[in-house]
């Protein structure tokens, strides 16, 4: 009996490490269908587009934690058309970007995206939209390069404080178990949050399919983890206090309904930043960006002069 408990315990160790192991590498077969262009970077490929004028204004949207840069395919028509020349692009670990291991903090994605204006040749005066993490990751960028950042806009946006379930804390504050737990239990986790979420209209056809079909990549589970024990582990005081002081003008949409970033993130946002702009749509949850993309691009216009 010992012998057989054994047996059973140690497949229950294995198989979410086997079933991750089977998933499908991003290579060129998972690429040959991929919209837009790729850059060879110092850590691996990247996968970006260009969208709008070529001698707009440039913005940069950087997505979140789970949602590649598809999540932007209908904000990026309404930016065109006031002008911007707007840049995409997939962090690693997601979309068509290389699934790199290792840590995900601030040099990890500061050092991406530093990487992908330099091949792309974009200097300052640029303009970041930041969704979720990818708002995190935006101010990073805006407190360390306040010279080259035009204006920051901010969707839902992660870097307020811990955010997260016990659960998620305790799998990113225990190594080894926790990495168990994350291949063992996310991949579940995130199928039940599509599946919630597919009766809520898109303005990003098939988004909910192209959401889940991240999880049939090798990388991108433990990617996320690598982000929620990196990126998304502080609170980003110092760096909105540092925007605030270099008098970039911040633009926050939030969400009311949103299930993810509490709406007491914008009380957080207003004691860092006191001149932030900040407007909240009571009616949209976390996914904003897709679910309510007519009046976030509303909101942009009537804000931000040079978005006119």
């Amino acid at each position: 009996m010992s012998i057989f408990i054994i047996l059973i315990a140690i497949a229950l160790v294995a198989i979410p490490r086997v079933i991750e192991a089977s998933r499908d590498p991003m290579d060129d077969a998972a690429r040959k269908d991929a919209l837009g262009e790729f850059a060879t970077l110092s850590q691996g490929i990247t996968h970006y587009s260009w969208f709008g004028p070529a001698r707009g204004p440039v913005v940069v949207c950087i997505h979140g934690l789970t949602t590649p840069s598809f999540v932007w395919l209908s904000m990026v028509k309404g930016l065109s058309l006031m002008g911007f020349r707007v840049l995409i692009y997939d962090l690693y670990g997601r979309g068509f970007s290389d699934k790199v291991s290792g840590k995900q903090d601030a040099a990890f994605f500061m050092t991406q995206l530093n990487d992908l204006l330099a091949h792309e040749r974009v200097g300052g005066d640029v303009t970041l939209i930041g969704y979720s993490m990818g708002g995190a990751i935006a101010t990073l960028f805006a407190a360390g390069n306040t010279g080259k950042v035009r204006q920051l806009i901010l969707l839902a946006p992660a870097g307020m404080g811990t955010v997260a379930s016990p659960i998620v804390n305790f799998i990113a504050k225990t190594p080894m178990l926790g990495d168990w737990l994350m291949l063992a239990l996310y991949p579940g986790s995130l199928r039940r949050g599509i599946k919630a979420e597919r009766a809520i209209p898109s303005t990003v056809d098939g988004i909910y399919d192209l959401q889940a079909k991240e999880l049939e990549f090798r990388g991108f589970v433990p990617a996320v983890l690598a982000s929620l024990r990196g990126v998304l582990w502080r609170a980003l005081k110092d760096e909105h206090q540092a925007i605030h002081r270099a008098g970039i003008p911040v633009l926050s949409i939030w969400g009311g309904a949103d299930t993810v970033i509490p709406i007491a993130a914008v009380g957080t946002l207003a004691e860092w930043s006191r001149n932030a702009t900040q407007e909240v749509l009571e009616d949209a949850g976390h996914g904003l960006t897709y679910t309510h993309t007519e009046d976030v691009l509303r909101i942009i216009r009537e804000n931000l002069p040079t978005a006119r």
